[in-house]
This record gives structure tokens, sequence and C-alpha cells, in this order.
């Protein structure tokens, strides 16, 4: 017999999987309308010379690409940037600026599974495009504060961790280093907290540099720079600044940031990066050939990393368990105690889910017993009975233990009423 099993890299959402999914990229969409962000979506598959167009051609090695029945190299998204690129300066003329947009969906990239990291993941992203100034980077770095804290992940538990590009650029300058070996010595800064100091130097000694020289800068290099002096002024006066801290490493591996950048970071677990962004001036006009240059910024969160630290976290562990019951229980549980009854139970049944209220019921004749039982399971508020005192039912409180009698007519706002008050008791009996 053939066994199958997800590809290597991808997950299977079965219900407890998919509560935290939904309650993720419910919390993500909440937050993001709050700051007046709109949502768009792209395609899941682009050509990939889009993704060329952005990264060059060594890209190729992280996608999941082919080529479809007309002979055309497509791929499946790796990231949604280059495509919300596309659309917007395809349509700039139809929007006003700042344009506030944000997207959640699947992506996909062809590297090595590994904790926090998949092949197949969900990601949330949030751009503004239209607006140099740095009040932009203040409010993404603002919302992904927010979306952090929404989640029940406390101060204590994560920090941005943020710089910008053009202190380095000061820097290379300052040093008469030229400007073609930017994109190599960025990619130094960024791994010089993980690689052997020996290789490091090797590396910078090859654009004529020291690892004195380069860490004398980043020590020097904090929240009094001239470089921070606005961000500060804004993230200080919504009471924000105390999550940031500067951090010269922090230059995002990807060539088209231009400015701002950060990345959102757990302070107890060692998890990987919860979220990165920044400022990315140059891409729009990129991706139209110099036609549209609009400055732009934004940042992305995935699903996996954060999921992760939501099951770690106290304050997070407590939202999440109770988004998970609320997902998975239902308002009342309809008990058919007399067969007799049965269609009416059911019209009641048809009644009650046409008021939004979360019913279910035994399919088939079953024991009273056996039915108060599924009603315990489904975490059911109440139970509503259905017995020889027709037209009158009885609703049995199932947290409280108390009940009530009430004619069929008046059910549906019997029911309502009763949901609409406090429950008492824990959801599970």
């Amino acid at each position: 017999m053939a066994s199958f099993r997800t590809v290597k890299g991808f997950r299977d959402f079965f219900p407890e999987e998919c509560a935290l999914r939904n309650y993720i990229t419910e919390t993500w969409r909440s937050v993001a309308r709050r700051y007046g962000f709109v949502e768009y979506e792209a395609p899941l598959v682009e050509s990939t010379d889009l993704y060329r167009k952005k990264s060059g051609d060594e890209i190729t090695n992280q996608l999941y690409c082919f080529l479809d029945k007309a002979e055309r190299e497509i791929s499946l998204r790796p990231e949604v940037t280059p495509s919300l690129a596309r659309m917007a300066t395809a349509r700039q003329r139809d929007f006003k600026k700042p344009i506030k947009w944000f997207q959640i969906g699947p992506c996909f990239r062809y590297e090595e599974p590994q904790e926090g990291r998949g092949r197949e993941f969900i990601q949330f992203n949030a751009d503004i495009l239209g607006d140099s100034s740095p009040a932009t980077s203040a409010e993404l770095i603002a919302l992904a504060i927010d979306v952090v804290r929404e989640f029940g992940v406390s101060a204590d538990d994560f920090i941005i961790r943020l710089s910008n590009r053009e202190i380095w650029s000061t820097f290379l300058a300052d040093k008469n280093i030229a400007e073609e070996h930017t994109t190599t010595f960025l990619s130094i800064i960024d791994k010089i907290e993980r690689a052997r100091p020996e290789e490091t130097e090797k590396k910078l000694a090859l654009i004529g540099l020291t690892t004195a020289e380069v860490r004398a800068f980043m020590a020097s290099t904090d929240e009094n720079h001239p470089a921070f002096a606005a961000l500060r002024e804004n993230l200080t006066a919504r009471g924000l600044w105390q999550f940031i801290k500067i951090d010269a490493t922090i230059v995002r591996g990807l060539a088209y940031y231009t400015g701002v950048v950060f990345e959102v970071f757990d302070l107890k677990h060692g998890l990987r990066a919860l979220a990165g962004g920044g400022t990315y001036d140059k891409l729009c006009a990129l991706m139209s050939d110099g036609g549209v240059d609009m400055p732009a910024a934004g940042f992305a969160m995935g699903d996996v990393v954060l999921g992760i630290l939501l099951k770690r976290t106290p304050g997070a562990q407590m939202k999440l368990t109770s988004a998970y019951l609320a997902a998975s229980s239902i308002d009342a549980f309809v008990v058919v105690a007399d067969e007799a009854q049965r269609p009416h139970a059911l019209a009641a049944v048809q009644s009650l889910r046409a008021a939004g209220i979360r019913i279910d019921y035994s399919f088939g004749a079953q024991k009273v017993g056996k039915q108060f039982q599924a009603a315990e399971d489904r975490k059911a508020r109440f139970a509503i009975v259905f017995g020889a005192e027709y037209p009158e039912v009885v609703i049995k409180n199932l947290l409280a233990r108390s009940q009530s009698a009430v004619p069929v007519a008046g059910l549906v706002e019997e029911v309502q009423k009763l949901l609409a008050e406090p429950a008492l008791g824990p959801l599970i009996a």
C-alpha cells in the first residue's frame, strides 16, 4: 500500500494549525486596517524575469521555477515586493499618495527547511509608496510593534534592531572605497557577527578595510547619530522609542534597500528575525525601467517564526489558546430527546444558523446522554433540548449548570440574549 507524505518543506494544516494560521492572519489584517492600510493581492505565479530584474540571475537557485505548457519560464512567488512594484507603477496615477497597502498570502522558497524556515510560508507585507519622509519609516515600525504587541508579546519579549544604509555609504565614502564594493561590503557586515573573525578580516582587506576600523565605527553609531534624529523624534512622541535598539550590523541581505532598515527579534528564545524591512526608493524605477521613480518602504512578517514565538511566550499563549477554543467551539448543540420532534429540531437548527448562531446536532437517533456528551466535546455553551414538551424547548446552560424553558417561537431571540451575557465558568466543563 502506497504511503504519501507532505512534500519536504510544506505543511499540513490540521484544525489546531488552521486555527493558529487564521488567528495570525486575522490579527495582521485587523492591525493593518487600524493603521489605514488597504489590502491588495498579487499572483502566486509570476514571470521568473520579474525576480531576476530585482535580484539577478542567482535568485533562481532559491525559486520554484519551471516552464509552463507554453514554454514560458515562471516561478512561485518567493516574496511579494516585486509584484507590488509592478502593480503600483502600472497604475500609480490612479492612487493618491502616499499609497498604504498590505497583503497576506503564501510564498515559496526553495531552500533547506530548518526551525523557523520552511519552503512554504504565509507572509504579511505592509508597504507605503510615494512618500520619502522619515514619517514613512516611523509608521511602518510603529505598525510592526503594534502587530507584535497585539499577539500578547510584551515589551520585555522583543526588540526592533534598527540601522540606516546611508551611514555605511558615508563611511565608505570617507574611507575612499569605490562604490562598486558597496554590495560586497554590506554582505560582510550582514554576516559579521556570525562569520569567523579571520574570514571577515580577509574579506575586508580585499576592499581596503580592517575589522578594527569597521567595529570602531559600529561602536560609535548610536541613537544620537543624525541619521536617526527624525525617526527618534517621531517614535518618541508615540511612546515607542523604548522598543528600538540601534544596531549597525542590520543592513538586510536584499540589495534594493536604500535607507532605514530594521528587523524584529525576540529577546528570550534566540529565534530568527520575526520581521524585517526598510526603505527601497529605487525599486519602482528599476521595475518600470525608469518610467516611475516613486519612493517606497515596507516590511514583511512570516507566520513560521511568529507561530513558534506565540507558543513559547506566556502572554501570547493565553491569547492563542482562547483563539483556538473560539475557533473549535460552538454556541449551542441541539439535542433531539424525542425523535418525533426531529423535523421541528431541524427547522430550529436552520433558523438559529440563519441568525448567525453556531449550531451543531446529531445526524441520527442517539441516546440523550451521548448527545449531551457531544455537546460537551464541541465545547458548546448551551444545549437546546427538543422533547415531549414541544412546542416548548429547554435551554441548558452547560457552563453554569442551569436551565430554562422557552416557546420555540421565541427560541432565536432567547438564545441571542443568552449569548450576549458573560459566559460563566471555563469553556471546557
